[in-house]
Formats: C-alpha cells, structure tokens, sequence
C-alpha cells in the first residue's frame, strides 16, 4: 500500500502545472520588447547607421562645394625704399605702388560637370545607407524571432527540470526507504543531467543573441529582453499571391544595392564629361593698377590669360574614365545577376519550408493528453523506465524541433524580404 501511495503521489505531481524559472541572469532586467519598438530604437540609435548618415552627409556637402566659385586672387606690390626721397615703403605720391586682381573663370561646363559628379556621389551614398539599413534590419529581426522561439523552448526545459527534480527527491526519498532499486533512481538522474546541459547550452545561445540584441539597439542597460509576437499573425504569413518572377523584377527595382551601382555609373559618365571638361584651359580675367612703375602715371590695365592645350589635353584622366565607366556597367551587371540569385535561393527555402511547416503537427494538446497517460501508465509500472524516459525524451524533442522549425520558417520569411529589398511580410 505504501508503494502504491507513492507512486500515485508522483503521478499527481507529474500533471501539476510547474511555473518554469526565469532564464533571465541574476541582476538584470526583465524587459518585454514587441517588434515595432525594438525597431525604432535600432533606427534612433544604431551606431553603424548613425556613421552612414555623416557619409551621405558629407558626400551631400561636396554638390555644395563643387558649385563653388573659385576665389579672386588679389596681388599687392610696394616698393621697399625709394632712394629719391629715402622713404622705405613709400606710400606716397612719389613712391611705386601696384595692385593686381584675378578671378579665373571655369569654361567647358566645368564647375556644373563636377556638381554632376558630386551629385551622383551622394545619390550613391544615400543608397549604401538603404542598403545597411535593410541589412542591419535583418539582423535584428532574425535575432528577435530566434530569440523568441528559443526563449519558449527554454520554459520546455523549465517545466520538464522542475518536474523530473521533484520525481528524483521522491524516488530517491523511497530508495531511501528501500522501495525501489538504486538503478531506476540513477537513470533518472541522468536523464535530469542530461535536461540540464541541454538547457544551459540553449541559455549560451540565448546569451550571445541578446548581446547582438542590445547592440543593435545601442542599449547600454544590460537588460534581458523578452521578444514578444503575436501567434496567429505568424502562423498566417504564406506566399500566396506571389510568384519568384515578380519578386525577382520587384528586387532589381527596389534593391538598394543596385540602385548604388546604377548611380554609381552614372557618376562614372558624370566624370567622363567633367574630364573632358578639364581638358579645355580656364580663362584667367584680371585688372592692374599701377601707380607710378609704367609709361605713365596711375596706369589701368585689364589682363586675360589662358593656357594652351597642346601638350596636356587631360587624355589620361579621359581614359580613365572611359574606363572606369565599362568596369562600372559590369558590376551593375554583376549585381543584378546577384539579386537575381539571392531571391530564387530566398523564394527556395521560404517554400520549401513552409511547405514543411503546413504540414507539421503545429499542435501539442495531443501530446499533452499522451503524456499524462504515460505518467499514469508509469505510475501504474505499466511502463519500464526505460520506455518512460523514451516517450519523454520524444515529447520533449517534439515541442524543440516545432519551435525549431516555426523560428527557421520566419527566418526564411525575413531573407525573402531581405532578397527582395522592401518589407513583403510584417
């Protein structure tokens, strides 16, 4: 009666409801994080994106610079003794004093050649920033759904260690007692070991994500973040509506990767044309006052100089160019031909997997009602221990390998967003 007592005893415990321990480390702050707010802060205050925005800054700048005016030159000559009067730095009327201004004029389309150039630079910085942002972007929302399918396999692992510790006192309590064998004790045990490594590896994982978490949004704070999603919302994501051809020509339009080397092409035939702008002489426009150093006094002059192009007509530069235009039109290629092949793999794997995830057993009710037959049936010795650890060794991989398989379903859903350059599925 004694034996029969205790072992109900375990199986009522079995079927109670255990709260699972917190994962989160000792001293830190439990913080709920939803999607939307841990995106504004990685947009506020990521660092990666906060340096890009002073590159597009400064290249934005120089389309200011380039339409500058070049500044006037102004030429002052003083003679420093006048051996007539014996005055040094004579100023006056008996001495010699000449004043000269220069302003050198841009012809050929110079100056508006080099804003185009400039232009087209900062158009392409713009675009690098898209382009880290959308990277950026994928990182942290990855993180965030790894982080929540692991947090939710980590309370499996709380509610299977509180229960397996508790059937452990007890058996080894009835050991004790001699009740029951020390071998059925022991592999309990083990299999409580072996849930705890399991569970503190998870906790390593979980550990590095959040550091990249907090990095990505520039937190300082050390807090433990709780992701927090809604289910039915990422059940529904599907591809229904879409095929790979319209993601493909929807990527080579929105690609922000691409859009940088088409821009970047076209600052390569901006500068083609500024070269060969340079290759005609600016003209140099001056006036000269000379007081008492020419023909006559207080003399007037107006200057004009330019340079003759007949050695140095800017060929290299211009070649240059020609060829810096050709290796721009094959990486544009390139690229294009890369986007092409990241949303085919992208569009692959999302079909693939949720192909794979729609025909899944998504459900665990089932699970749960075998699982409490299996503590009765354990209980009754209905069931060697063997065969009992085996069914929870099952059920336990069951509830990891559905997060396991939910958290690389979204995962997919996010690269085919990525791949394609604009948030297709939220």
């Amino acid at each position: 009666m004694q034996r029969f007592c205790f072992l109900l005893l375990t199986a009522l415990l079995l079927g109670l409801s255990i709260r699972p321990a917190s994962a989160a480390p000792l001293g830190a702050d439990t913080v709920r994080l939803p999607l939307p707010e841990a995106e504004q802060r990685f947009l506020q205050n990521n660092l990666s994106l906060l340096a890009q925005r002073y590159n597009v800054s400064a290249a934005q700048s120089q389309i200011l610079q380039a339409k500058l005016w070049d500044n006037p030159t102004v030429y002052l000559e003083q003679n420093a003794y006048n051996q007539q009067t014996g005055r040094v730095l004579d100023v006056t009327r008996t001495g010699n004093s000449i004043v000269q201004v220069q302003q050198l004029f841009a012809i050929a389309g110079r100056r508006k050649a080099a804003a185009n150039v400039a232009q087209q630079n900062a158009l392409a910085e713009q675009f690098n920033f898209e382009d880290l942002l959308r990277t950026l972007r994928y990182q942290l929302r990855s993180t965030f759904y790894d982080l929540y399918y692991k947090q939710r396999s980590v309370r499996v692992y709380d509610l299977e260690v509180a229960s397996f510790q508790r059937t452990v006192n007890l058996y080894q309590g009835q050991y004790d007692k001699g009740n029951i064998a020390l071998k059925e004790v022991i592999r309990l045990k083990a299999f409580l070991f072996q849930l705890r490594n399991e569970r503190q590896a998870l906790l390593n994982d979980i550990a590095s994500e959040q550091a990249d978490l907090r990095i990505l949004m520039r937190d300082t704070s050390g807090a433990y973040y709780m992701p927090t999603a809604d289910d039915n919302r990422l059940r529904a994501l599907n591809l229904a509506g879409r095929t790979e051809q319209q993601l493909i020509d929807s990527a080579q339009v929105n690609r922000a990767d691409v859009k940088a080397r088409q821009a970047t092409l076209q600052q390569q035939n901006q500068n083609l044309r500024y070269q060969r702008a340079l290759a005609a002489p600016d003209l140099s426009v001056g006036y000269v006052y000379d007081r008492a150093g020419n023909y006559i006094q207080n003399y007037n002059a107006l200057t004009l100089g330019i340079a003759v192009p007949i050695f140095n007509r800017n060929q290299g530069n211009i070649r240059t160019a020609q060829s810096q235009i050709e290796i721009s039109k094959a990486q544009l290629s390139q690229q294009q031909l890369q986007v092409q092949n990241d949303v085919q793999e992208a569009w692959r794997q999302a079909t693939q997997t949720d192909a794979l995830y729609q025909t899944a057993g998504r459900e665990t009710q089932d699970f749960d009602r075998l699982m409490k037959g299996i503590d009765e049936s354990y209980a009754k010795r209905n069931l060697t221990i063997v065969e009992y650890l085996d069914f929870y060794e099952s059920y336990k991989n069951n509830l990891l390998q559905l997060n396991a398989l939910r958290s690389i379903r979204i995962r997919a859903f996010e690269q085919l967003n990525l791949a394609v350059g604009r948030p297709l599925f939220n």
